[in-house]
């Protein structure tokens, strides 16, 4: 069957550096491009069969090509017998392959195609110093459901391919690792991991030498005395390295240990392809250069002999904005992609990668280049644009076709083509405006650049000035405030109509004194700017004030670094697990989020000028009672029924004893629930149940007795459909034997969806964290993706059923995107989300689910230049209510 797949689309081919756009039809015969432009009649008759999708103007790109992945050998739904993604046998390990340990079942492959991911190179981990070959692999199911099968080229020969290097060679793919990884894992040093690379060069150059001597006395006919060739299965692909067959792929961060690779490349004469996470790669682009040979474009012959062309430097494969996780990452920048393009360093995304792109373009790297990271430079570094990557005439280049220009918020696709074949069977996207058609504006970050290099990633992040007279911020297209009259809390109260253009908000000692919406200034405006003798303006080109936000789940407030214990809380001990010292409390013990709190992190301050400012976080210890137990994805909650009280403070705040610091000293009693084999669920449910309807010791009894009077909530970490159904009836049960109402909160509840009318009827509120769903643990592995895959996401389903919702963040840097979290649930909900429903759901929402009263003068309200909430607008004011001031950014 030939389709012609689509019509009238504006298509991005890739070449011209990234900027050239086609408007027209693209043919695609067999899996084969056949025709990029407008189709004559005479072509299009010559197929029987065609297959036409109008694209009706809409936005095509090649499929993205993930350069960084761990598909199929680190599964998902995340299983003890699904994990292949390091070996323990050793620090240096090329002989082994990541094509052996791939799982065709993971649930992943399915859920990346409908992101828009079409190739994926699969590497071991980075427990190694020389972890193993990666495979590349297309993600659509092979007709042989094999491994194998699923090769975009077979780089190992079989009975049925076999294939002439002297076209175009098929590269593998390696994987290194450096710096602190393959040391945690083996005790060792960064000296003991480079002398282990070295080891092994030094190995396969021993070998290389030997065969380049055997072939020069075979091709003299010295054949006495010259015994069998010499080489040796384990080493071959590593001498491969050196000959300039494989493409090195490491897994890097620091300055030094950049430096270290640049170094052992040079000695060994190997070039690197890419240097992956590549943190610090932004300052240090002059080593990245000084590499072997740079990146290499290498010209083949047949034989041993290989002719080396000087081409580029190693790529930087990086995240956009997730850094400061680990103290490698700690001077991550979110402004690094465009800092290593400026230097002409090649930029790749990783990890969620349309939307790592979106947030590297927002933060400054150029249109074109931010599509190619996804794109064109992987499949280049990957020696693989000869095929895809590119839209090109006779390339089996897959293609994704969009609901909105690429680099739009929210954007997905409408279907998604791998070799030809559709892989969405009925795919449902939202009826996006007009607008999101067009590329994005963006705001300027040229000062935070400089500023990044000149502080080295640590550039000051504080406040430039906090005012107490009048402020006027001009030029606002929203004005959204907190009014408890409304149905979720947020009021909009001004909104630019095209008859009465933009309008200007007066703000004197912290508050909001009046909007002038109208033509000539309002009365209040003017009395105001008369009584004030300093009045400063602001212009907000079209921007907007909202209410600040607040997050919850992550560690941020418990944390500086996330892998690093002296910069942590710490861990609290679970009655269920351990044994709870008496000085401490006993069993009866409740532990204080507000006891750990640490003011000042880096974390928290990046929140200031970068992000929508949440204004207050509420934070729970850092215990398996708590959302604070979540490290990373990949990472599953410990389970326990030990309680922990929760905080709410200001992001703002130097220290606790400021003014306005805590904003509520204790919120709601948080426990979890998670099926982790020791101790059992229904221990913990038993334990739950215990303290619900019997008298408890210590403060924790103190504290549940609020609980069962339904003064104050209580939020339970929970996955599963059925555990979430064990908690209604638990709350059933203790309702009617205590004759109380109880206030439940579900967190995380990735499957909560499937029990949505039941959850609307119990009156139990749910905060979903994260926001856009993956069945990592198997106890959320019934997930609802939301568009392309279905037609609602979670969040709306149980919006629909009345349940009140609240969007959750479970790392300390993702915090950043939380307003992004809120537009993009908007964006796919169709229309049927408000702006201001969107907002309560990072705002007023969280303070109810949580029982967080703001009080009188707290609930800061930020000031946007250039969009609102659903934009990517730029901070650049906080008006603070509690201190009087406003905080110019």
């Amino acid at each position: 069957m030939a389709s012609r797949v689509p019509q009238n689309a504006a298509i991005w081919t890739g070449r011209d550096e990234g900027r050239e756009v086609l408007k027209g039809d693209i043919l695609l015969d067999q899996g084969l491009v056949k025709w990029i432009g407008h189709a004559d009649k005479h072509l299009l008759d010559e197929y029987q069969d065609l297959n036409r999708v109008d694209a009706r103007g809409r936005w095509v790109t090649p499929g993205i090509v993930d350069m960084h992945s761990h598909l199929g050998v680190n599964s998902a739904p995340s299983l003890r017998g699904a994990s292949d993604g390091n070996s323990r046998k050793g620090p240096i390990l090329p002989w082994l392959r990541a094509l052996d340990g791939l799982n065709t079942h993971d649930e992943a492959y399915r859920l990346s195609a409908s992101g828009g991911v079409t190739t994926a190179l699969v590497l071991p981990g980075s427990a190694n110093a020389i972890g193993g070959q990666g495979a590349v692999i297309k993600l659509r199911p092979p007709t042989d459901r094999s491994p194998t099968g699923m090769l975009l080229e077979s780089p190992y020969e079989t009975n049925t391919t076999v294939y002439d290097p002297t076209t175009h060679f098929r590269f593998r793919q390696m994987k290194h690792a450096c710096g602190e990884n393959p040391g945690r894992v083996y005790s060792g040093t960064r000296m003991d991991t480079i002398w282990a690379f070295r080891q092994g060069y030094e190995k396969a150059r021993q070998i290389r030498d030997a065969q380049d001597a055997y072939c020069v006395k075979a091709r003299n006919g010295q054949w006495a005395g010259l015994g069998e060739f010499p080489e040796d299965l384990q080493w071959e692909a590593l001498v491969d390295v050196l000959r300039g067959r494989v493409k090195v792929h490491t897994h890097c961060y620091e300055t030094v240990d950049l430096d270290d690779l640049v170094r052992i490349s040079n000695e060994f004469k190997f070039s690197i392809a890419a240097f992956h996470h590549a943190h610090e790669t932004y300052l240090v682009t002059d080593t990245l250069k000084s590499a072997y040979g740079m990146y290499m474009s290498t010209s083949f012959t047949v034989g041993y002999l290989t002719c080396i062309i000087a081409g580029k430097p190693p790529a930087a494969a990086l995240f956009a904005t997730h850094s400061r996780y680990k103290r490698e990452s700690y001077r991550g920048s979110e402004f690094a992609p465009r800092i290593l393009a400026d230097a002409g360093i090649q930029v790749v995304m990783k990890c969620f990668l349309l939307f790592e792109a979106q947030q590297a373009y927002y933060y400054g790297l150029p249109h074109n280049l931010a599509l190619s990271a996804m794109t064109i430079t992987p499949a280049t570094i990957l020696g693989l644009d000869h095929r895809i990557g590119f839209l090109e005439e006779g390339y089996d280049t897959d293609i994704v076709l969009w609901d909105s220009h690429p680099l739009a918020l929210g954007a997905t696709p409408q279907q998604v083509w791998i070799d030809g074949v559709p892989q969405l069977a009925t795919p449902h996207t939202a009826d996006k405006p007009a607008h999101f058609q067009r590329l994005p504006q963006t705001p300027n970050f040229d000062k935070e650049v400089k500023e990044a290099l000149k502080y080295e990633g640590l550039p000051p992040l504080k406040p430039k000035a906090s005012v107490s007279h009048a402020v006027v911020f001009a030029n606002a297209s929203t004005v959204f405030v907190r009014d408890a009259s409304s149905a979720t809390g947020i009021k909009q109260i001004a909104v630019t109509h095209n008859a009465d253009g933009p309008f200007s908000v007066v703000v004197k000692e912290g508050k909001i004194v009046c909007v002038d919406t109208t033509t000539s200034a309002s009365r209040c405006a003017r009395s105001v700017l008369q009584d004030s003798a300093v009045v400063e303006y602001v212009d907000l080109d079209g921007g907007s004030l909202v209410p600040g936000l607040t997050t919850f789940g992550s560690p941020l407030g418990l944390e500086e670094i996330m892998s690093e214990v002296s910069t942590k809380d710490g861990y609290v001990l679970d009655p269920l697990q351990d044994r709870i010292p008496k000085v401490v409390g006993g069993n009866g013990a409740l532990i204080h989020a507000i006891d750990g709190l640490q003011f000042g992190t880096r974390h928290a301050l990046y929140m200031h000028p970068y992000s929508l400012l949440p204004s207050t976080l509420t934070a729970v210890p850092a215990s398996p009672t708590a959302l604070a137990s979540l490290q990373a994805s990949s990472r599953q909650p410990a389970a326990g029924s030990s309680p922990g009280m929760s905080t709410t403070f200001s992001l703002a705040a130097p220290h606790k004893l400021a003014d306005g610091a805590i904003v509520q000293e204790s919120g709601a009693v948080h426990v979890a629930i998670h099926p982790m084999g020791v101790p059992s669920v229904s221990t913990q449910i038993a334990a739950l149940r215990r303290l619900l309807l019997h008298p408890s010791e210590g403060e924790a009894g103190v504290w549940f007795d609020k609980v069962k009077n339904g003064e104050v909530p209580l939020v339970v970490e929970v996955e599963s459909t059925d555990i979430i159904a064990t908690l209604i009836s638990l709350k059933s049960e203790v309702e009617r034997e205590l004759g109380t109402r109880l206030k439940f909160t579900l967190v995380g509840a990735r499957e909560a969806h499937l029990l949505a009318s039941e959850i609307y009827a119990a009156d139990i509120g749910v905060i979903l964290s994260p926001s856009r769903p993956y069945p990592s643990p198997w106890e959320a592995h019934r997930i609802l993706p939301g568009p392309p895959l279905s037609e609602k996401s979670a969040v709306r389903v149980l919006l629909e059923h009345g349940v009140t919702v609240g969007l959750g963040v479970s790392v300390a840097d993702k915090v950043l995107n939380t307003r992004f979290d809120a537009a993009w649930v908007a964006l796919e909900a169709n229309g049927t989300i408000s702006k201001e429903e969107a907002i309560a759901l990072v705002s007023t929402n969280i303070e109810k689910l949580l029982g967080i009263s703001m009080g009188e003068g707290h609930g800061d309200v930020v000031a946007t230049r250039g969009g609102d909430l659903l934009g990517y607008s730029k901070v650049v004011g906080v008006v603070s209510p509690s201190r009087g001031v406003v905080d110019m950014l």
